[in-house]
């Protein structure tokens, strides 16, 4: 990988790479309350995954910052919460105007990348956030949410979860209107977190093309999170993108596997399973006894190549999800680390175009038929 580090970072300066999650905002949220000043992001940070001087050191060119609110939230306490996390974000963009800048379309990626700054955009993580309301939704885009995903771990009543029991058996026909006033409006649909069969109906719904924002291969890693091969291969079709995620229970068998004991428990002892920080509790807690398998940055690249061969080169991207899992795989452990990966890719043998592809040009051109599919 040496050989190729200083060759990655010089192919991510010239094609900028676009994460498709990070879920710093509700960490922040979570350790320093709604006031992102509380917290410096400028300076380096020693309890998150991100900071400014890290971003910099990993040449991202654009970030979809999660406004993500958990699912024990529910109508009017979900859609406030979304709003005081997009506001969160917006206020830290503004914080810090030589480093970052919002981002409403393809073409403003385009020109703040070429700037210097990360182009920072929005996507809301889960259709309860819009607790049943297409007045929300269009007001969540006029904020600047440009990608919605349509569950997350829980159901939604009209559309079904990965992680939870099958209630509509995909999309109601209200979530089929979801996904046509997301994609009338211009906004991204999102299928990572969803079942199955919601991927399917929301691509025989779609007329543009759709994301998973922080997805990996079913085949190689059998957590439901992750996408099957059927739906990979509907992607070209679609013209859709699938952005293969860095969390160590989706990209190695061996750390779900382990995973599944940390949830067995959780379910012994009567825990919320949407107790993030009891969940990060009893990881530590467990692997004093057992400590958990490390995934590796060849097991991410493991999963690219996958979907890659499965989708077509034209249909993989990055969502890392950094600042929204508890572990992180060996040599990807924070936001410094993507020239690494880069750096894996051409080791493996990949051209520079193919890795700009991964990098951001095929979510641009996502981004740009979604702008170019609104429709009054």
């Amino acid at each position: 990988m040496t050989d190729h580090l200083a060759a990655a970072i010089a192919l991510l300066s010239r094609s900028p790479l676009i994460d498709g999650h990070n879920d710093l905002a509700w960490q922040l949220r979570e350790l320093a309350g709604a006031d992102a000043a509380r917290t410096d992001i400028a300076a380096p940070l020693s309890f998150t995954n991100t900071d400014l001087p890290r971003l910099a050191q990993g040449r991202l060119g654009a970030q979809f910052w999660s406004v993500f609110v958990p699912v024990t939230l529910a109508g009017e306490a979900a859609v406030a919460t979304t709003l005081e996390q997009i506001d969160f974000v917006r206020s830290m963009v503004r914080r810090y105007p030589d480093a970052l800048e919002l981002a409403l379309t393809a073409a403003d990626v385009e020109r703040i990348c070429a700037s210097g700054k990360v182009a920072s955009l929005l996507g809301a993580e889960g259709g309860h956030s819009i607790a049943s309301s297409l007045g929300v939704l269009r007001m969540f885009y006029q904020l600047g949410v440009r990608y919605m995903t349509l569950t997350h771990n829980r159901n939604t009543g009209w559309a079904d979860s990965a992680t939870d029991q099958p209630d509509v058996g995909g999309l109601s026909d209200f979530g089929r209107a979801v996904v046509t006033e997301m994609q009338r409006i211009g906004m991204l649909v999102d299928l990572s977190h969803v079942a199955p069969a919601t991927m399917a109906d929301a691509l025989g719904t779609a007329r543009a093309p759709v994301i998973f924002s922080h997805s990996s291969a079913l085949a190689l890693c059998d957590h439901p999170r992750n996408v099957p091969d059927e739906i990979l291969a509907r992607l070209p079709a679609n013209n859709g993108v699938c952005m293969v995620t860095f969390v160590p229970q989706f990209v190695s068998q061996e750390c779900r596997d382990w995973d599944r004991g940390v949830q067995a428990e959780m379910e012994r002892r009567g825990m919320d399973r949407e107790d993030f920080q009891g969940y990060k509790a009893l990881r530590a807690e467990l692997a004093v006894a057992s400590p958990p398998p490390r995934a590796t940055i060849a097991q991410v690249t493991d999963h690219i190549e996958y979907v890659r061969e499965a989708a077509g080169v034209d249909h993989i991207g990055i969502g890392s999800d950094f600042d929204g899992t508890a572990d992180l795989p060996e040599g990807l452990g924070d936001v410094s680390c993507y020239p690494a990966l880069f750096a894996e890719l051409l080791d493996r043998g990949w051209s520079e175009e193919d890795c700009a592809r991964l990098a951001g040009r095929n979510v641009l051109r996502v981004m740009h038929e979604a702008e170019g599919a609104k429709a009054p």
